[in-house]
């Protein structure tokens, strides 16, 4: 079991939240959530999450933890798309905030990061 998050291990999280949401895009466009009822969030959330896995964190090798965080969320905030997309890239943007300068994350520092991307995301809402 994982102990500690660092920049791979966070680069490789990011990568397969990525896969997870575009397999499970569907049955997130048929939640048809919040803010606008319109059957695209997943659609919405998998295009912005693959707009820094796809291409911006697969360029970085060896990433230390703050410059995997700070290049997913800028390339998420950059590839954000519809609603759903602006609220995950903010959510990435609030974790990056509480990783920078940090090398390694425990899961103290994480529930930490957590929250302070969902008090982003709220704020922006």
């Amino acid at each position: 079991m994982r102990q500690t998050i660092k920049g791979s291990s966070f680069r490789r999280m990011m990568i397969n939240a990525a896969a997870a949401i575009e397999i499970n895009k569907q049955q997130l466009n048929d939640l048809n959530v919040f803010p606008v009822p319109d059957g695209d969030t997943g659609t919405n959330m998998s295009m912005t999450i693959n707009a820094a896995a796809g291409a911006d964190l697969r360029k970085v090798e060896d990433p230390n933890l703050e410059k995997a965080a700070s290049t997913a969320a800028s390339a998420m905030l950059r590839g954000a798309r519809g609603n759903s997309g602006v609220i995950l890239s903010l959510l990435l943007r609030g974790i990056s905030k509480k990783l920078k300068g940090i090398e390694t994350c425990d899961g103290v520092l994480w529930a930490e990061a957590l929250q302070e991307g969902v008090d982003a995301a709220y704020k922006a809402v």
